[in-house]
């Protein structure tokens, strides 16, 4: 059950409600009859509701109750036929946000009626305490506000812990994503990283464009030659006091604006492309919530991060590159930039720091979103055993992952006459010719795995008015950590 006030929310398990409050309770059509039957007389309420509520995703019923009794009112929430706890997570989520006058400041999540024998009851609570959390959201930074917003709040005690964690990063991360690429360079990403590393206890190095030139990354310093503004590569590290049974290294593209450089994009849609650092975000993002949570694990989150620009000095299609790996790079188009600044990210992970499981995470290609629309991001690796994991775990926080192949027969698409790589494999089977470019910067790491998120971390949603943030890989990530260290 949940208790709320208005926008600082107050999360407690209650057995009992003692002050008037909206009862919320979730339903599955599956079992709907029997169990509304029981809800019906514990109220004394017309079985003839059952004609106005069928227990669709999304769908209410709002039932006001005598004025003798604490539930002032009752609020029947469809789950639809799906059992897992993210529809659970969006449909609070989405109450909450469009509905917050109706269902009141004070209000009891009853979960009573989804609990099932195979139910993970922690997962549930999280879920709804994330949910109501993520509903606060408010995308409009920019606009001028009369008064605050209001909204109500909801649940429950390690499950409202993490909840609660894991809903502030997401909102964190919304903001990195949304924000305009005028108030987000890679500068400024490097100070609110560092900023973070201060107050969640991380540790935070920053390279600049001296120590990137030294190193020798000509990936990255390759995508940043037409932009004013010098590229940062930034090092975050968190080491539990625990005792440590995993170290994971997580790359994530930091492109805060991509043009597209030379090989410019169309202008229609261009304002999107200040998502580019979504992979970026979604590292930031778990590293911050893992040293919050004290998970007992060493990891490792790194960003390459630039913007990628046209001046004179911007890098030419055609051009030869070297990177930090010692492989060149033939760049064949300046707008498929994100794998070779990633290159240099993966190198610099396994050789400095040799993690037992690699991930990175980019808004890569658009041929991954062709392939999987909006719904999945697709998952590349050749390990079968880390493939089962992360599709498991995005199943259970609704962060689906589907594995396509990385078959040697694809190389010949990125094979160059001039360099030992080229960056564009053409048309077919594009994002499958990116991750075989990304594998050969992976020194052979028995288990990497790369995410294409092109097609989920920026999406149209019922959340806001615009395309905006979803904070893709927060959920995911964390949860494989949780279960996996």
């Amino acid at each position: 059950s949940l208790t709320n006030k208005y926008f600082d929310m107050d999360f407690q398990i209650i057995e009992k409600a003692t002050q008037k409050h909206t009862l919320i309770i979730p339903l599955y059509t599956q079992e709907l009859e029997n169990n509304l039957g029981t809800i019906l007389n514990q109220f004394g309420l017309p079985s003839s509701i059952l004609q106005d509520f069928k227990g669709g995703i999304d769908e209410t019923l709002i039932i006001y109750t005598s004025a003798q009794t604490l539930t002032e009112k009752i609020v029947l929430l469809g789950l639809g036929e799906h059992t897992k706890q993210d529809v659970l997570k969006n449909t609070i989520r989405l109450l909450i946000n469009k509905q917050k006058e109706k269902v009141g400041q004070d209000i009891v999540l009853d979960l009573n009626y989804i609990l099932k024998k195979d139910t993970k009851v922690g997962l549930l609570v999280e879920m709804c305490v994330n949910g109501a959390l993520l509903a606060t959201y408010n995308i409009a930074k920019f606009k001028k506000e009369d008064k605050p917003v209001q909204f109500p709040q909801t649940i429950a005690q390690v499950a409202i812990r993490k909840g609660e964690i894991l809903a502030n990063t997401q909102k964190r991360v919304f903001d990195l994503v949304n924000l305009p690429a005028n108030h987000l360079n890679a500068l400024q990403l490097a100070e609110f990283i560092t900023e973070s590393g201060k107050i969640h206890n991380f540790n935070v190095k920053i390279l600049h464009l001296d120590e990137i030139k030294a190193l020798g990354m000509g990936g990255l310093i390759a995508i940043n030659q037409g932009s004013d503004i010098p590229p940062t590569f930034i090092i975050m590290e968190y080491k539990s006091e625990s005792q440590i049974t995993k170290k994971v290294g997580l790359v994530g593209k930091g492109v805060t604006f991509d043009t597209g450089g030379i090989s410019i994009k169309p202008s229609e849609g261009m304002w999107q492309m200040k998502c580019d650092m979504a992979g970026a975000a979604a590292v930031i993002g778990a590293v911050e919530a893992t040293a919050r949570l004290q998970l007992p694990v060493h990891l490792i989150g790194i960003i390459p991060a630039t913007d990628n620009m046209i001046n004179g000095k911007a890098i030419y299609p055609g051009s030869i590159v070297k990177t930090y790996s010692g492989l060149t790079i033939e760049i064949e188009d300046t707008d498929a930039e994100g794998r070779v600044i990633l290159a240099d990210g993966l190198a610099y992970m396994k050789k400095n720091f040799e993690p037992d499981v690699m991930i990175d995470l980019a808004t890569l290609t658009g041929a991954c979103v062709i392939a999987l629309g909006y719904q999945a991001a697709g998952l590349f690796t050749n390990n079968d055993n880390l493939a089962n994991q992360l599709f498991s775990i995005g199943e259970q926080v609704g962060e689906r992952v589907w594995r396509l192949p990385l078959w040697d027969e694809y190389e010949k698409q990125i094979k160059s006459d001039m360099a030992d790589v080229k960056n564009l494999g053409g048309r077919p089977a594009g994002s499958i010719t990116a991750a075989k470019f990304l594998e050969k910067f992976t020194d052979k790491h028995p288990a990497w795995a790369h995410l294409d998120i092109a097609g989920v971390a920026f999406t149209d949603n019922p959340y806001s008015t615009a395309r905006s943030a979803t904070a893709y890989g927060v959920r995911l990530l964390v949860e494989y950590l949780s279960q996996n260290v």
